[in-house]
């Protein structure tokens, strides 16, 4: 069972203590056997014997050993399975955070087409009730399966001891319980699957409208996603039903089954007693233990279902858990200088998203230190072009280059740690701004900081902030502007002194004497940087050394700003008279 082997791997370092509390499992349900045999004893000697008043009168010290021993025993299988149990417990927290931790770093490593095919309320489910279900199958599941397994066990050898006659009456039920389990086990396996996926669409349905809940609020959308949500909680409450029905239409066989021993060992042992077979000792202890066969019987249903459950989160906790990245650094990647240059060059780049091409045979250089802006209709290209640069995908044929060297040979750590970006989608995390600021950097000086947020013209409007620098961002930016947002992202990926800065349409939120402002000082940077602009905006693109135009994935235009307005015809001509107001 590969589950079970997943889980043995990630118990390094608690897999001595987790043998040694399953070794004091079975030890502790081996002696729910001593009582049973000592009441046998007492019973057969004390009680029902013939000599039972001589027996007491001469040797009383053996009855006094024998109550003594019935407590002494419980008392110490009370104790092994306090300190099994806590062994459980501590094995399966260490494993369950052991486990969290490399899948949040294994998500981490991942590419962007790990995250273009996985929901994040999928892979939030993963990380939290798919896990806590592992962990309570390792702390009890097992436990609870393993101490059936050995009560079952040692009560049958024990009974086959006393009377063979007598253990195959008790034992006569047993293959219908096996067979009605093995018909339960096939019917809700899929469900528990179903009832998994149901649970990651209730979650992303929840996720994105908290995510989104600006949104909803302004096209007054909240009874339209509320009603969402009650479908996907409905369906969820059914898969519930169904698993939950399942086992409930089960359970009476079951049940009964494992109450028609106490039956079996009434009408068998009596008759037994009766003809002689039994004596009044040994029927007490078969009567005595008789439970040891019914719950096991009666738990085989229980545990199947928890099981079933315990497969279907392991199984998806399992996908991510062995997901590898595709973009990975090469066995023969190309040693680079911690500082790159910052040259650029795309030959005959071509890229799609699954069947559809989004590039096709780009090619364009950029000399270190010079600015070029990229603009085009939506949808031509321009985000995926410069996705290309650090690497976040990679092309499906021609090269990347940058210093000369093809990306694909650039360490990965190298590559991204001299490449600042800053997109229109701006994500702030629940930080203070400065923090922020020095995301690329905690050891950032705060001289640095303040620099970098002037360079971003952010520093004004942060002093104004009843904090300061220390104001604390809500989640994803909440408080502050489109502007403010996008100014911030600036000054972070300026923070880290790059040699390639890359800017997704990052000042459309600003006004225009704010962006005059931003391209001053970005212009005036007291280090090397090339930068590549995405822009809607003729004041954006106009002093860029170069000027590309993408249409359909090509470039149809590429130029100065004013060789390109030589082109009445071209996009930027157009664009240029649009915003210059000089369309009819």
């Amino acid at each position: 069972m590969f589950q079970i082997k997943w889980i043995w791997e990630n118990m390094k370092g608690y897999r001595g203590r987790y043998i040694l509390a399953l070794c004091m499992t079975v030890v502790g349900q081996i002696m729910y056997l001593t009582n049973p045999i000592f009441g046998q004893k007492i019973v057969d000697t004390f009680i029902y014997n013939e000599n039972a008043a001589e027996n007491l009168a001469n040797n009383s010290r053996l009855l006094v050993m024998l109550c003594l021993g019935m407590v002494l025993f419980t008392l110490v299988r009370t104790v092994i399975q306090f300190n099994s149990n806590m062994l459980y417990e501590k094995c399966s927290q260490g494993m369950l955070a052991r486990i969290r931790n490399y899948l949040f770093a294994n998500v981490q490593k991942q590419d962007m087409t790990f995250y273009d095919r996985n929901r994040t309320g999928d892979l939030m489910t993963r990380l939290s009730g798919d896990l806590d279900m592992v962990r309570h199958s390792v702390a009890w599941i097992i436990k609870a399966l393993l101490e059936s397994i050995v009560l079952f066990t040692t009560t049958t050898v024990y009974f086959f001891i006393l009377d063979p006659i007598m253990a195959l009456c008790l034992l006569a039920l047993t293959p219908l319980i096996f067979i009605i389990s093995g018909i339960f086990r096939k019917e809700v396996g899929p469900k528990y699957v179903d009832l998994r996926e149901r649970l990651s669409q209730l979650n992303t349905q929840a996720q994105e409208n908290i995510a989104g809940n600006r949104v909803v609020r302004a096209f007054a959308r909240e009874d339209y996603e509320i009603d969402r949500f009650q479908e996907k909680n409905s369906e969820y409450a059914e898969a519930n039903k169904a698993a939950a029905m399942t086992w409930l239409k089960y359970f009476p066989y079951i049940e009964t089954t494992a109450q028609g021993l106490s039956v079996v060992q009434l009408i068998a042992g009596g008759i037994f007693v009766i003809t002689g077979r039994l004596t009044m000792g040994e029927y007490v202890a078969f009567s005595g233990l008789i439970w040891t066969l019914s719950n096991p019987m009666r738990n085989v249903g229980t545990l199947i279902n928890d099981l079933q459950r315990f497969m279907a989160s392991a199984s998806k906790i399992i996908e991510v858990y062995y997901s590898r990245p595709i973009i990975v650094d090469r066995k023969d990647a190309v040693e680079m200088p911690d500082h790159l240059n910052g040259d650029i060059e795309f030959k005959n780049v071509s890229f799609s998203y699954g069947d559809n091409e989004v590039l096709k045979n780009v090619s364009f250089k950029v000399n270190a230190g010079e600015t070029v802006a990229v603009m085009g209709e939506t949808g031509s290209g321009k985000t995926s072009l410069v996705n290309l640069i650090p690497r976040l995908y990679d092309t499906n044929s021609g090269e990347v280059l940058v210093d000369g060297v093809n990306v694909r040979f650039i360490k990965l750590e190298t590559l991204r740690r001299n490449i600042g970006m800053a997109m229109q989608d701006v994500l702030l995390w629940s930080d203070t701004i400065e923090g922020n600021i020095a995301f690329g950097d905690s050891d950032m000086p705060d001289s640095d900081i303040r620099t970098f947020a002037k360079a971003a013209d952010a520093d004004s409007f942060i002093n104004s902030l009843n904090d300061g620098y220390d104001t604390i961002v809500g989640e994803r930016g909440v408080g502050l502007s489109g502007g403010q947002k996008q100014r911030i992202s600036l000054a972070r990926a300026l923070a880290i002194r790059p040699s390639i800065l890359i800017l997704d349409d990052t000042t459309s939120a600003v006004d225009l004497e704010t962006e005059k402002t931003i391209q001053e000082n970005l212009a005036s940077l007291d280090f090397k940087c090339t930068k590549i602009i995405i822009a809607q905006r003729i004041s954006s693109a106009k002093d860029a050394d170069k000027i590309i135009i993408l249409k359909d994935g090509k470039i149809s235009e590429m130029g100065t700003h004013e060789e390109l307005l030589k082109n009445e015809n071209g996009y930027y001509s157009e664009i240029y008279r649009l915003q210059q107001g000089n369309i009819e």
